[in-house]
């Protein structure tokens, strides 16, 4: 059997993760767009709201206009919370919970909140490393399988699953800040009272489904890497027979 570069049984171990990001992304924008239906008890735009929690959190940020929908973020790197026309506009609670999660990423920023600084600082190191990754895996594999060098090979695809393995770690540490954002975003809802006690509900139904996201990115990588495992391991046992 071929263990190359698009070896079939690569779907076996990137279907599933695969179909759990699909679920996630169809619940994110099912659960966001129920949420825009949902009047919140101030009647506050997301715009307006984010001001409010800024004079709240003492938070000195500008907000930025961005296109597309659940585009929402916040940079660090200038103090901005760029905010989609979908939230800035809307006064419901779906708009609100996704202002109140952003500004938790800024209240982290601000409190440096370590998991934080480790994920930022993991970001070039995991752009680099998943590019060099899969050219070092193929460049391995050839020296495998057709210059007949099978433990240099073996060496250079070990360095680039090492490459995946960064992402991995990058996904697994957004997990505790996306949740940590999550928790901070409703208890500012909650304490400013943006949000009635009867939509609370609401407003952790649209966080908790974009947190799956973050649990499907982070099998993504994990079965990407399994995967690459699973090929040197199996081409190693076919040389010993």
């Amino acid at each position: 059997m071929y263990y190359g570069w698009w070896n079939p049984l690569y779907l076996l171990f990137t279907l599933p993760p695969l179909l759990l990001m699909l679920l996630a992304q169809a619940w994110v924008k099912s659960s966001y767009r129920k949420g825009l239906r949902v009047p919140n008890a101030r009647g506050l735009t997301g715009q307006q709201a984010a001001r409010e929690m800024m004079r709240y959190t003492g938070l000195g940020l500008r907000t930025e206009p961005i296109r597309g929908e659940l585009t929402d973020r916040y940079d660090p790197r200038n103090d901005t919370l760029y905010l989609s026309q979908g939230v800035a506009s809307s006064a419901s609670v779906g708009a609100l919970a996704i202002v109140a999660h952003e500004v938790g990423h800024a209240l982290q920023d601000q409190e440096q909140y370590a998991p934080m600084m480790v994920r930022s600082a993991l970001v070039k190191p995991v752009n680099f490393g998943s590019q060099l990754g899969g050219i070092l895996f193929f460049v391995g594999w050839a020296l495998n399988y057709f210059v007949n060098l099978p433990t240099i090979g073996r060496f250079v695809s070990w360095v680039g699953i090492a490459g995946f393995c960064l992402a991995v770690l990058f996904h697994l540490v957004t997990l505790p800040v996306e949740l940590n954002a999550s928790r901070r975003g409703i208890a500012l809802l909650s304490e400013m009272e943006l949000v009635g006690q009867g939509q609370m509900g609401v407003a952790r139904t649209v966080l908790y489904a974009a947190a799956l996201t973050y649990i499907a990115q982070l099998a993504q990588a994990l079965a990407q890497v399994l995967y690459y495992v699973f090929i040197l391991s199996r081409g190693r046992s076919r040389r010993r027979r």
